[in-house]
């Protein structure tokens, strides 16, 4: 999990923790000026693009899950819907102008601070094809067989195309 801020923003005092409400959560807040400093989880936002009853999946350039495979997607900017942020990403992944048909999954974990949330998309028509762009080292499109054998980095991408295929996929170890 992200690392708790040590200084205030507003000030630059050092930060204390201070229970909130009546649970007996912690956040860090400034003794000087009262800023509290929410620990909010960050948002990120992607799309299965399928085609021909295969789906679209970039090959990693960047960690975490360096040359592993995921579905285009990445973190929601501040002011930012996240259809528009799943849109961005996926053009700025792999070059596909996409349109979204459906919210596929919502997927967040206990202990783990973001958010991931998965539409189904298709290509939009007049889209260039897809091509690697600069944080992603391949693409291509996959089958449900052809999944099972390729290296899924994180939870959120296993189960989003488990539910898209019907089945079960594993995450891999995770690689330095």
């Amino acid at each position: 999990m992200d690392d708790r801020p040590l200084f205030c923003t507003r000030c630059g005092t050092r930060l204390e923790e201070r229970v909130v409400g009546h649970g007996g959560k912690t956040v860090p807040s400034c003794p000087a000026c009262g800023a509290i400093h929410w620990l909010d989880p960050k948002v990120a936002a992607g799309c299965l693009v399928v085609r021909d009853g295969k789906v679209l999946l970039c090959r990693r350039g960047i960690q975490p899950g360096y040359g592993q495979w995921i579905f285009p997607g990445g973190h929601v900017d501040r002011g930012e819907t996240v259809e528009a942020a799943a849109l961005r990403e996926t053009r700025e992944e792999c070059g596909v102008e996409a349109e979204i048909e459906a919210l596929h999954g919502i997927y967040s974990y206990s202990g783990r601070p973001v958010i991931v949330v998965v539409f189904r998309a298709r290509m939009a028509e007049g889209s260039p094809e897809p091509r690697p762009a600069d944080e992603t080292l391949e693409v291509g499109w996959f089958g449900p067989d052809e999944v099972a054998a390729l290296e899924l980095p994180f939870r959120s991408s296993a189960e989003s195309l488990g539910t898209l295929f019907g089945r079960t996929y594993s995450v891999a170890p995770a690689r330095r």
